[in-house]
């Protein structure tokens, strides 16, 4: 003899199959919370978690790549830190010497 199943409600579903609301929300998962968090934060403090986290994704493509494009990847961005460096230096030496307007 088949036994009839228990059904779980889930909701209404509309006529195209879809669920009405999102994933989170058909498996009862209330991510309004974390919408709102992320909105109350500062602008500029969003900003900085964005660039964290291209940052990591950054790193971690960085470490999958072979060891030859690796190494020479390392090499440029050295090379780019020694200009940036003499760049500064020079734009220092330069607000050093140049009097304020006036």
């Amino acid at each position: 003899m088949i036994r009839p199943t228990k059904k779980t409600e889930r909701g209404p579903e509309p006529q195209i199959g879809q669920p009405a609301s999102s994933g989170e929300g058909w498996l009862g998962h209330n991510r309004s919370e974390k919408r709102r968090l992320w909105e109350r934060l500062n602008p500029r403090h969003r900003k900085e978690l964005r660039m964290l986290a291209e940052a990591l994704a950054l790193k971690q493509n960085h470490a999958r790549l072979p060891e030859a494009a690796r190494g020479r990847l390392d090499a440029a961005l050295g090379e780019l830190d020694r200009v940036i460096r003499r760049i500064a230096a020079i734009l220092a030496e330069l607000a050093r010497r140049t009097p304020p307007p006036g």
